[in-house]
């Protein structure tokens, strides 16, 4: 017997055809959020830091290698961070990943390469002048077209919002502004920018908060104390606080004081500099009451106050990193993957698939075409009494 649509439909529990799903865009990944999506991949925290350093740096070499600006560095970096949020590392290479973000940024920043083009590019890096080849090569064929099937998850990992955050451009203009040397300070500040996107601090942070945080480091890095800057003055005109730029200024410590050899700035300055000035930013984080995170929502305990065994685990609310929570149009039962083959949910029968996607940008077009969907996929049910006359039983 061969299953329908409709069969499908009424075991799931409507009528009619799949309402789809709705994907938001997600401008900004707070470092709750990232902390559950890495959780739920499995990933330890050193293999995750040594894959997303490896990743930037490949991204950065293939960048200098192409003569592309910085901008499409920026743009790719994002990508490859929110790429590796939603997939497994098993499931590809880093290399593959950063080749494919990169070739992904080129299109969104209308610098334009060839996907043969990148892979040749990062072929030449690891031969000699006299075996380099052309992109013509038939050794790209292959790669290429996994590239170009990468660029279709990178663009749905992303919700396909193609709107990027450029700190350098507000960054020099700020070391003007606090009448900073730019050949020093304004350098390093640049430098640190560039830095910043080994972290997850783009995802996290405003173009601004970027931007004070850079210039207020490298102030610092060249003792050269901006009053107005630890004061915080000014930073609501920038839509931003000094909890935000701390948050930033630790991220980017965190890099020089671990990951010192794989920075640009790191390894200018001896270590105990930057363990000096965390100590003061401590400090001063300390006084003030500023959380080392921002924007973060405390979560209602499993147990409901009463005292369970230690490693007690809220099953309820783990979810794969395949299959965050997204809004369906119908009554919010179900969860919508980033991949478009994987956004039925479960499979009823095999081979075949319900529901589609939809990415969205404005949220509140979401909310407002949920709710005039919603009436369509109201059951109402309504009860009759019939009264029946029995006929009698002869004989």
């Amino acid at each position: 017997m061969a299953y329908t649509q409709s069969d499908i439909a009424a075991e799931n529990g409507h009528v009619g055809p799949h309402p789809s799903y709705i994907q938001l865009a997600k401008p900004y990944i707070f470092e709750q959020k990232l902390q559950e999506c890495m959780a739920a991949t499995g990933v330890t925290e050193a293999k995750e830091d040594n894959i997303r350093l490896q990743g930037v740096a490949w991204i950065d070499s293939l960048r200098k290698a192409l003569h592309l600006p910085v901008r499409t560095f920026n743009t790719a970096c994002v990508y490859y961070h929110r790429f590796r949020l939603v997939h497994v590392d098993t499931e590809y290479g880093f290399m593959d990943a950063a080749t494919a973000a990169l070739f992904t940024a080129c299109k969104i920043e209308d610098t334009l390469k060839k996907s043969r083009e990148i892979l040749c590019a990062a072929y030449n890096q690891k031969v000699t002048l006299a075996e380099h080849v052309s992109q013509d090569d038939p050794m790209f064929d292959n790669p290429s077209k996994a590239i170009v099937g990468l660029e279709r998850l990178m663009l749905e990992a992303s919700g396909f919002d193609y709107r990027s955050r450029y700190p350098q451009k507000l960054l020099l203009k700020l070391a003007k502004y606090y009448h900073l040397d730019r050949d020093t300070v304004g350098k390093t500040a640049y430098n640190m920018s560039v830095d910043l996107y080994r972290t997850f601090a783009p995802l996290k942070q405003t173009t601004s908060t970027m931007a004070i945080a850079c210039v207020d480091l490298a102030a610092r890095l060249h003792e050269r104390n901006v009053q107005e800057l630890e004061a915080g003055k000014g930073f609501k005109k920038w839509l931003t606080s000094r909890a935000e730029v701390m948050e930033t200024l630790l991220d980017l410590l965190d890099l020089y004081t671990h990951h010192r050899t794989l920075t640009t700035v790191g390894q200018e300055y001896p270590i105990e500099t930057y363990i000096a000035i965390r100590i003061t930013l401590n400090q001063e984080a300390s006084a003030n009451d500023y959380p080392r995170y921002t924007n973060s929502v405390m979560k209602r305990s499993l147990t409901n106050a009463t005292k369970v065994a230690n490693g007690t685990k809220d099953t309820r609310s783990a979810k794969s990193p395949l299959s965050p929570q997204d809004t369906p149009l119908s009554d919010g039962k179900s969860s919508v993957t980033l991949s478009p083959e994987a956004a039925a949910g479960a499979r009823v029968r095999a081979g075949l698939k319900e529901g589609t996607v939809r990415f969205m940008l404005d949220l509140e077009r979401a909310r407002e075409e949920k709710k005039i969907v919603a009436e369509y996929f109201k059951v109402e049910e309504e009860e009759y009494e019939v009264e029946v006359e029995r006929e009698r039983r002869r004989g």
